[in-house]
Formats: C-alpha cells, sequence, structure tokens
C-alpha cells in the first residue's frame, strides 16, 4: 500500500499560506496567525498530527527556513529524529543540517512518486505552497489538514493552484470551529 502524502498548513479565509508567522516572504501581512485570539484547542490537530507523522517533506525554501530552527526547537522536538525528504534541483548534501535525522533529498516530482510507492506511514507537507501545488496537480497529495484562519490578506501565495485544471473533489473527513474564528478542516482526496 502507498505511503498517504498529507499537506498540512494554515491558511487564511482566502487561501494564503504564506508567511504565517512572520515577514519571511516579504509579504506585507506577515505574522496574521499571531494576530488571531490565542485559543490551545484550535491547535489539537498540530497534537494530533505529531502522533501520525512518520517522515516529513519539504521544499527547497521551506527547508531553508526551518532548518535552523526546528532541529533545536523544543516544540518540535518529535520531529528531530524522523526522517525528511526536500524537494530541490540545486541543494546539495553540504548544504544538509546535522542533528535533524535522516535527509533525503529528492530531485523530482517523480523521486516523490517513488518515495509515496515506498513503505512506511504518512509523509507531512509543512509550508512548501510551490511543492504541494506541483504535487497535487501530478495526483499525490491524499489528505489535507488545514487551520483557516478568519482573515483575507489579498496577496500571497496559495496552496492551490489557479491553472485550468480537471476537477478534484475532496471528502470531508473532520472538521470543527473555534471561538478565535479558525476553522480546522481535513479533507481527503477522493479518486
Amino acid at each position: 500500500m502507498a505511503r498517504e502524502l498529507v499537506y498540512t498548513g494554515f491558511m487564511s479565509l482566502d487561501g494564503v499560506v504564506d508567511s504565517p508567522g512572520g515577514k519571511a516572504e516579504g509579504h506585507r501581512s506577515g505574522g496574521w496567525v499571531m494576530q488571531t485570539e490565542f485559543v490551545p484547542e484550535a491547535y489539537s490537530l498540530k497534537a494530533d498530527e505529531l502522533a501520525e507523522t512518520t517522515a516529513l517533506m519539504f521544499g527547497r525554501h521551506s527547508y531553508d527556513v526551518f532548518a535552523p530552527i526546528w532541529p533545536g526547537s523544543e516544540d518540535h522536538a518529535p520531529y528531530r529524529d524522523l526522517p525528511k525528504y526536500v524537494v530541490s534541483t540545486s541543494l546539495t548534501d553540504d548544504e544538509l543540517v546535522d542533528g535533524w535525522g535522516p535527509i533525503t533529498i529528492l530531485r523530482s516530482i517523480e523521486d516523490v512518486a517513488e518515495v509515496k510507492r515506498g513503505e512506511g506511514g504518512p509523509i507531512f507537507i509543512h509550508g512548501s505552497a510551490e511543492l504541494a501545488r506541483r504535487l497535487a496537480d501530478a495526483d499525490l497529495i491524499d489528505r489535507y489538514n488545514l487551520l483557516v484562519f478568519p482573515v483575507l490578506l489579498g496577496a500571497g501565495k496559495s496552496l492551490f493552484s489557479r491553472e485550468d485544471r480537471d476537477q478534484q473533489n475532496l471528502r470531508l473527513r473532520e472538521s470543527e470551529s473555534y471561538s478565535n474564528g479558525v476553522t480546522k478542516l481535513v479533507y481527503d482526496v477522493v479518486r
């Protein structure tokens, strides 16, 4: 059985996923997650994911953002020793960080498909909107775990392609809304 490939992320109501925690992307509304009232139960999805994640996948840019921080972060300690995959045509082995478990560089969408056909549990994609769009267009994403925030940003990277493409149906697995206006949406891709 193929491994499940799950995109997980924070998203604005108008579909923007970049710069949720800061201005790293140069987005003028960067940090939009931190501007929403903190309600602990709204983030319970992240704790659920920790128990389910068997590997992580990043695009090059997200890897460059997370790699200097996550290996030493106590909040992300459960991810420390998990296998990681970085999809990049330019990253070299010399640029990989130490102390963050095994890291494999994948050079193409075909390499991702090969990993997905292998043995093991769910692989979670954090950040990496451009990678997620390419993987969705290649019909490789199996599930979306989204926390949708009550904010309209108007500009920024979208998780979903704006290209004319075949319709892709999703099946709602789970949903919940919270007092701060955040909504949890977990969708399976219907094949």
